[in-house]
């Protein structure tokens, strides 16, 4: 089998996530600001009329920070039950690999922080670390995210 992913970057690595799970991306826009949200939710952005959490995945991933560039981008995601917007340093490209390139985490690194990590996708030149969307927020995190755009 195969899967298509949309590669992006995160703090100089390079992360893939099912291609089916992003609606769109979009450029860096106004996010705003509520008051006692955690860290990584920057926010909300009003998109083609709804309004939609913005996380950043630096923070949420304990990464340090940086500004923003010219290639920072938003995903429009899918994230277990909700629609959100995750910040990420740039989108590269979507690509195919086959199951066979993909390798299981190494068992020092399976815990409940990493939760979210699916496994390693090896490319001639380049390890792609692959995240399942469902599960880089627990149950409490996306009602809470839920709960702010209803």
């Amino acid at each position: 089998m195969e899967q298509q992913l949309v590669v992006f970057e995160l703090a100089n690595e390079f992360y893939g996530i099912n291609i089916a799970m992003v609606e769109s991306i979009i450029k860096m826009q106004a996010i705003t600001q509520l008051p006692h949200t955690p860290p990584y939710v920057k926010g909300v952005t009003n998109l083609r009329g709804s309004v939609l959490p913005v996380l950043d995945l630096r923070l949420r991933f304990s990464l340090d920070t940086r500004e923003d560039t010219r290639q920072t981008r938003i995903m429009i995601v899918t994230m277990g039950s909700i629609k959100a917007g995750i910040i990420v340093d740039g989108v590269s490209e979507v690509l195919r690999i086959s199951d066979e390139n993909i390798e299981p985490l190494p068992p020092m690194i399976n815990s409940v922080d990493s939760a979210f990590l699916k496994g390693i996708a090896r490319l001639e030149n380049r390890l792609i670390i692959l995240l399942e969307l469902s599960k880089v927020l627990n149950l409490d995190e996306q009602r809470s995210l839920e709960a702010m755009t209803t």
